[in-house]
């Protein structure tokens, strides 16, 4: 199976969401309190994937809110520099900051992040700052999960999904679970649920279909009983490294693998996996190459200090199946 996108379209991914600020500790092994030096970077989920599907040569373009001041313009120029479109990135103008998320690196499984999230910019996207004219032009709108956890970004962004299903627009959902910015777990799996009955494609870690279903534990074949009967043709359950599973609604499973390697950081993985099952599925390749594409680019980019600058070439992609297959 081969997810169909409109092929008469200018862009091929439109991304909507979170832009923000990485500061990543230059210091690995050693706890934030003793970090004294951190590395800038442009940071948040859906950014990442327009940036990684601009780097793999996708024509990408990104709606967002940002800060109107040095680190909005420097996140604005950053996506401009690597090819994504910014024409529909407006700035805030009532004094709202970019988000900041501090990275340490104990150890390659010890990874924690320290956010700065309260009254951030991107979550003030408005509805009317969402243009149909601009979401028509695309193959596929990519949503993640923290642009819903706030108005009035939520509403923009179940906007955004209502112009896209109007324009034969493939919406792809990363579930981008970040607890911090939610009230409860009734009104994470509430919104969550409600996107991905509505997405095509459903990309998350088993952890954060747990958070969408509201259960501990919850199992693979129970998720995809329960999202077929609504509009995802194609559901991607990630599960760390015992690899993944792709599951379509005509009843095929295909498992991928995880590729070794040496890991330094655990952030970005699930980004550089989007951004490559993504270009593999625009490419026509078939849905275990996409598996492929995705871990390969997994690990290279945990295995990188950042998380945007990391992401690979389509050669650096393919040179890694190559060399493990």
């Amino acid at each position: 199976m081969k997810i169909d996108f409109n092929t008469n379209r200018e862009f091929d991914l439109i991304a909507i969401g979170r832009a923000c600020i990485d500061l990543n500790a230059v210091e690995y092994n050693r706890p934030m309190e003793e970090t004294m030096t951190f590395r800038k970077y442009v940071g948040g989920s859906p950014a990442n994937i327009a940036i990684g599907t601009a780097k793999l040569g996708l024509k990408s373009g990104f709606i967002g809110k940002l800060a109107d001041d040095q680190h909005g313009r420097y996140i604005k120029q950053y996506m401009a520099d690597v090819g994504v479109d910014t024409s529909n990135m407006v700035f805030d103008i009532e004094g709202r900051k970019t988000g900041l998320a501090f990275t340490e690196i104990l150890s390659p499984t010890e990874c924690s992040i320290l956010m700065y999230r309260d009254e951030v910019a991107d979550l003030y996207l408005d509805p009317s700052e969402v243009s149909e004219d601009y979401i028509k032009r695309a193959k596929m709108l990519l949503v993640s999960g923290t642009a819903l956890a706030k108005s009035p970004s939520r509403e923009a962004v179940l906007k955004a999904i209502k112009l896209a299903k109007k324009n034969d627009v493939k919406v792809v959902f990363e579930l981008d679970y970040r607890g911090y910015t939610w009230t409860s777990a009734e009104e994470t799996s509430i919104y969550y649920s409600l996107v991905a009955e509505l997405s095509d494609v459903v990309i998350g870690t088993r952890d954060e279909f747990d958070v969408l279903e509201n259960v501990e534990a919850g199992k693979n074949e129970d998720t995809i009983n329960y999202l077929f009967k609504h509009s995802p043709e194609l559901i991607v359950i990630k599960h760390g490294v015992d690899g993944s599973y792709a599951y379509t609604k005509d009843g095929q499973t295909f498992e991928g693998k995880a590729y070794k390697t040496q890991v330094l950081k655990t952030f970005g993985a699930g980004d550089s996996y989007a951004s490559a099952f993504i270009y593999a599925l625009v490419n026509g390749k078939d849905i275990t190459t996409a598996l492929k594409y995705a871990a390969a680019s997994a690990s290279i980019v945990v295995s990188r200090h950042s998380s945007s600058d990391a992401m690979p070439t389509v050669a650096e992609i393919e040179q890694l199946i190559a060399e493990r297959e």
